[in-house]
């Protein structure tokens, strides 16, 4: 049976990606340029992917790209020079699309600088015809993913 968006809910995928910021991902103001952080999630976002054996170049060799359509972020608290950051990507639904939630915090104190999503979807790479249901190879990578733990 493939893996709807209920169960990611009870049994969540995430991964993480660490950082100290670096120098040049600052502003004129001494914190983290606005754009880096979606840098940040995009690293935090190819951590999960590959965590389900799904990353870029297998989605490719599957016949689809998954473009991102829509992507929001949250500013809570400035990131600054030398901080160390992770940022957490949690899949939170697969059946039509890939929704990925984001948190970057401070590694540090887990104090909350920046939360955001991304929603990506498929199309098929040939045509780029966007897919209404998310194909089923991601659906047995998921399936997988949860019988290897």
């Amino acid at each position: 049976m493939p893996i709807n968006n209920k169960q990611l809910q009870s049994h969540p995928i995430n991964a993480e990606y660490s950082i100290e910021v670096p120098f040049f991902d600052l502003d004129p103001m001494q914190i983290v340029w606005h754009g880096n952080y979606i840098k940040y999630f995009e690293e935090a976002r190819c951590q999960l992917l590959r965590k389900i054996d799904y990353d870029y170049p297998q989605m490719k060799a599957s016949g689809y790209y998954w473009p991102i359509i829509d992507i929001r972020v949250k500013y809570v608290n400035p990131a600054r020079y030398g901080q160390k950051l992770r940022c957490i990507a949690t899949l939170k639904e697969c059946e039509n699309r890939l929704l990925i939630d984001y948190r970057i915090e401070d590694q540090a104190t887990g104090k909350k600088l920046s939360k955001g999503h991304s929603i990506q979807v498929a199309v098929t790479a040939d045509e780029f015809e966007m897919q209404l249901i998310s194909p089923i190879v991601l659906s047995q990578k998921l399936e997988a993913y949860y019988a290897s733990l």
